[in-house]
């Protein structure tokens, strides 16, 4: 009598499990306003002030890794005049990364392209990494924030600036 029990449990344990829809793995490639909604935070913290994130004005991508990279412009009224001269959004990565040729480690920083550069600051405000930026002024429609998938490495844009960046 046992036996048939649990005979009869392991089936029905197992029909379940192979009815149960599979888990697919996040998809690889920009990541939809949905996802984005999930992922952005609402306030970051940066040199020492908690600012609040503009919501709607981010982008992100997820790598075959898995590992995602998120970037969202953020008020930057508190801040110092300096600080907010080159700080202009935060710049979340969980993968190495290799911008322009230049390597950055995983991690929360703040970012802005000035005068022809795109800087990555540590969330002190010291230069971590400065990188000549690109313009695209073919560009029909320039929007605040996006990535463009190319050949295995990502375009990242802030209207008509540019930095090619490649996970690691």
């Amino acid at each position: 009598m046992k036996t048939r029990i649990y005979a009869v449990w392991l089936a029905t344990v197992l029909v379940c499990g192979c009815l149960a829809p599979a888990q697919q793995p996040p998809a690889k490639g920009v990541l939809s306003p949905t996802e984005l909604k999930k992922l952005i935070p609402q306030d970051y913290f940066f040199a020492g002030i908690t600012a609040s994130v503009q919501t709607g004005m981010n982008a992100g991508v997820r790598f075959s890794s898995g590992k995602v990279l998120l970037v969202a412009l953020v008020n930057t009224s508190g801040y110092s005049s300096a600080i907010q001269q080159k700080y202009q959004a935060l710049f979340l990565t969980d993968s190495l990364l290799k911008i322009e040729g230049l390597q950055l480690r995983p991690g929360a920083y703040g970012c802005g392209f000035v005068s022809g550069k795109f800087i990555i600051m540590n969330v002190a405000a010291d230069d971590v990494l400065s990188v000549p930026a690109h313009r695209d002024d073919k560009l029909q429609r320039a929007v605040p924030l996006k990535f463009v998938e190319q050949d295995g490495s990502y375009r990242f844009y802030a209207g008509k600036n540019f930095v090619t960046l490649r996970p690691e």
